[in-house]
């Protein structure tokens, strides 16, 4: 297990040191196989510090997760285009940060979409989880009321939207986008096959 620093612990803090240093630990050890007592050990706090805040350590990796839809729903409203001519110009700077919090974090991003510590605490129909989903669900909304999306359920084409894009983010961490099979821009190249199936074709004017 690689050594990270001990974090000092400053009284009235605890929640938040237990936190950063679980973080620093999943970053460095791109996995969750660390125990409470060693997150205890490395935040400087006593071994049974850490359940004053989280009963168990699903609860801390609950909240970890938490923590990263919070900062990738962030990621996602400051990529989106405050105006934009065309569903393309609008998801395709968003589906770009999308992948980029993906790769830059991708043992944080591979904990949120567990799908075994997920279920063991219902982690991906809580509501910050559910905030990123909304912003495809907002997007594809204002598109079909403006005329410029199909009329069609809105919860699956944001389904097809999140299974490209999250697609394209494993893909990318795993290393697997490589030029020789899938071509030098395929994240681009799979949103303009996705939105020619979601927008309405416009006449020329």
């Amino acid at each position: 297990m690689q050594d990270t620093p001990n974090r000092p612990y400053h009284h009235g803090d605890l929640r938040r040191a237990i936190i950063e240093t679980a973080l620093e630990m999943l970053r460095a050890e791109a996995n969750w196989q660390f125990t409470l007592r060693e997150v205890a050990r490395r935040a400087g706090v006593s071994h049974a510090a850490p359940y004053k805040h989280f009963p168990d350590k699903a609860a801390l990796l609950a909240e970890l997760a938490m923590i990263g839809f919070d900062r990738l729903r962030e990621a996602l409203m400051k990529a989106k285009p405050e105006a934009s001519r065309s569903l393309l110009e609008e998801i395709t700077p968003i589906a770009r940060a999308y992948v980029a919090f993906g790769t830059d974090n991708p043992a944080l991003y591979r904990l949120m979409f567990s799908a075994e510590e997920g279920r063991a605490v219902g982690m991906h129909l809580n509501e910050r989880a559910l905030a990123v989903f909304e912003v495809v669900l907002e997007m594809l909304g204002s598109g079909q009321a403006a005329g410029n999306i199909r009329k069609r359920p809105i919860r699956g084409q944001a389904a097809a939207v999140w299974s490209l894009i999250h697609g394209m983010t494993m893909l990318a961490i795993d290393g697997l986008l490589v030029p020789e099979k899938v071509g030098s821009a395929p994240l681009d190249a799979a949103l303009s096959t996705l939105v020619e199936g979601l927008e309405i074709p416009q006449p020329n004017t």
